[in-house]
Parts: structure tokens; C-alpha cells; sequence
């Protein structure tokens, strides 16, 4: 019996330093080499200073920036470390509350669009976190930018154009426009 007690510690102590040390130790290793910027949590920096991930919403309310969509997380909006859905079902009057408070806050700063609201700006993703808005809900917000920021329609669209990824592979998804890259690049083009 001590000798099977013996041989069971030695075996656990082996899958120990081979699963929770040197497996961890190896994988990191590996990313770090080949994919250091995804390892690195896919980070925007410029100049030496760090604006955010491409993998995670900011959040924009200023009418002078491309809006994301609603983030999920609370008390801190876009918080990585408290990731879900909101869970809200359809018939939960709290998801009510929040998509009219997203369209009065819509409407406020852009009272005269009349176009319908792309649903992704009025709803947070399943994990409350998305980057992405649709290309519908960046046409929705292009006249309004332009405005505030005293720039033509065709420049932002151009940016716009510019920043809208594809597919995944070609056939996963719909195009998107990371808002936080967008909303960068509007502020190194109009200062």
C-alpha cells in the first residue's frame, strides 16, 4: 500500500510539472514567438501609448465618434475581466430600457436622420464586449461625424471603406468596421 501511495505522488508530481508548468511554459513560448501581437492581448499602441485592444469595444459617446455597440459588462463598460451576455431575453423590460436609451441618446445627437437604426447600436453583442459595428450602423453615423467634425461625407466614408474587414475566410460573417481603429484614424486625420 505505501508503495502504491509512493508511486501515485511520484506520477502525480510528474503530470504537475509537465501539464501545469512545462505545457503552460512551451505553449507561451510559441505565441510569443509567432503570434506575439495576438499573445500580447492584440494591443493598439501608438507613439508608446497603449488606446486598446482591437478584440475589445471602447466606449464612444462623444456625437464626434463612430459609436460601438453596448457593452454588457457592469459596473465598468467593455471590462474583459467580467465578459458575458447580458441574458436579458426578449420579453425582460430591462433590454426595453436599455434600447430606448440608446435610441433617445441616438436621436439627441443626430435629430434630423430619419433612417432606421441599425440594430447592433442599440443591443450589446454575446459577450458585451464586441469591437465591431455593422456597415449599416457605420452609414448610419457617417453624416453625423462628418458634421461634428466639420469634414465631407466622402472623406469619412473613405475611411470608413477603409477600416470595414471582410469575411472571415471569405465566407464567415458579415463585414465590420472595428470602432475604435475608425475612430483613431478620424482623429489623426482631423485634429
Amino acid at each position: 500500500m505505501v508503495r502504491q501511495l509512493k508511486i501515485s505522488l511520484i506520477v502525480l508530481g510528474l503530470f504537475v510539472l509537465i501539464t501545469g508548468i512545462i505545457y503552460p511554459l512551451v505553449v507561451t513560448g510559441i505565441a510569443q514567438l509567432v503570434f506575439n501581437h495576438q499573445a500580447n492581448g492584440s494591443l493598439i499602441v501608438k507613439d508608446g501609448k497603449s488606446y486598446g485592444s482591437e478584440l475589445i469595444g471602447q466606449p464612444f459617446s462623444d456625437p464626434r465618434y463612430f459609436w460601438g455597440r453596448l457593452s454588457a459588462t457592469s459596473p465598468v463598460p467593455y471590462n474583459a475581466s467580467s465578459s458575458s451576455g447580458s441574458n436579458l431575453s426578449p420579453s425582460n423590460p430591462a433590454l426595453l430600457d436599455n434600447i430606448n436609451s440608446r435610441i433617445r441618446a441616438l436621436k439627441a445627437v443626430d435629430p434630423s436622420n430619419a433612417g432606421p437604426i441599425p440594430v447592433d447600436l442599440v443591443t450589446s453583442s454575446g459577450s458585451g464586449l464586441d469591437p465591431h459595428i455593422s456597415l449599416a450602423a457605420a452609414e448610419y453615423q457617417l453624416r453625423r461625424v462628418a458634421r461634428y467634425r466639420s469634414m465631407s461625407e466622402d472623406s469619412v466614408k473613405s475611411l470608413v471603406i477603409h477600416y470595414t474587414e471582410g469575411r472571415q475566410f471569405g465566407i464567415l460573417g458579415e463585414p465590420r468596421v472595428n470602432v475604435l481603429l475608425l475612430n483613431m484614424a478620424l482623429d489623426q486625420t482631423n485634429r
